[in-house]
């Protein structure tokens, strides 16, 4: 099979396609053939080395996968021909960005009729950081005020959807070219923060969901109201910050995703509902992954990007 792989560390041109021995499966896994690849950010750092989770080339990245099964042996969870999507085994190598991909059964979930591979495989990181910090983290409810910093980007319009689905007032962060996208998938309020300082415009929120990181996670204890939870999918976990906010009466909570099977049946159960849907700015064929990984560094992204095989 193919598999899109580096031996060093720089810019998207170190990406390059290499033959390489299809995956073993072990008990409890399957073996999926893929059909797209969401991408992620996470990935373009790894890639360039500004972070080191995967340790020195070479490496095999990714971990967003739509596919079909073709063996399940020892898996009563799924059988071959079954569609499937997830974000198997993060933080550990997947090594997504290839033709297969063995995986735990229990990191993959049935692919919704209603979406595509190339929106199912957009679907898994995305969304299950934004379901664990809204629902896990957050304990976001009915009538609860949550503010999403970067609603235009992937985890953003996810997390807007789901937290109108528990019933929130949601304001979202976004600039003014990407009002009437983040509008689109039901954020109540926009402040278009390339005008407005959202700490003046923001105020009594419940939880905050924060996609941005900087001093954005530190201003954000302004907006919160007494007992107010800021959760950060990108800032560390700062033991200083975490005593500023104790201090306020506010809590502070970082998230690391990981592949929980009751968060990605709960993002299935919204699609099927028609509660969620997935963005996908642009696709792109396997072969150029270095195209899809450019896009992926110019950044301010509107959703997702996908490979497609």
């Amino acid at each position: 099979m193919r598999v899109i792989t580096q031996h060093r560390l720089g810019g998207p041109e170190v990406l390059t396609i290499e033959d390489s021995p299809e995956p073993r499966v072990l008990p409890t896994e399957v073996l999926v053939r893929v059909k797209a690849i969401g991408l992620n950010p996470l990935e373009a750092r790894l890639r360039a080395g500004e972070f080191p989770l995967l340790g020195r080339p070479p490496f095999v990245l990714g971990w967003d996968v739509s596919g079909v099964v073709e063996q399940a042996t020892g898996s009563w969870r799924l059988r071959p021909g079954d569609e499937v999507f997830g974000m198997p085994l993060f933080p550990r190598a997947a090594r997504a960005y290839a033709e297969a991909v063995a995986a735990p059964a229990l990191h993959l979930a049935r692919k919704p009729a209603s979406l595509s591979h190339v929106e199912a495989a957009a679907l898994p990181v995305v969304g299950l950081t934004a379901w664990q910090g809204l629902v896990d983290l957050g304990g976001v409810g009915e009538g609860d005020r949550v503010l999403v910093h970067g609603g235009g980007g992937g985890v953003g319009h996810v997390a807007i959807q789901i937290a109108k689905a528990l019933g929130a007032h949601v304001i979202a962060t976004a600039s003014g070219s990407k009002r009437t996208f983040v509008e689109g998938f039901g954020a109540d309020e926009v402040v278009d923060y390339t005008a407005v300082d959202f700490t003046a415009a923001v105020r009594d929120i419940d939880v905050v969901l924060d996609t941005i990181g900087g001093d954005t996670v530190e201003r954000s204890l302004d907006v919160l109201r007494p007992g107010g939870h800021l959760v950060t999918a990108v800032a560390e976990e700062d033991a200083g910050l975490i005593a500023r906010y104790e201090a306020a009466g506010r809590r502070f909570s970082g998230i690391a995703v990981d592949p929980d099977p009751v968060a990605l049946r709960g993002l299935v159960a919204l699609v099927e509902q028609g509660g969620l849907r997935v963005h996908v700015q642009e696709t792109f064929p396997f072969e150029r992954v270095a195209d899809a990984h450019r896009l992926l560094d110019r950044g301010h992204l509107r959703g997702k990007v996908v490979l497609t095989l």
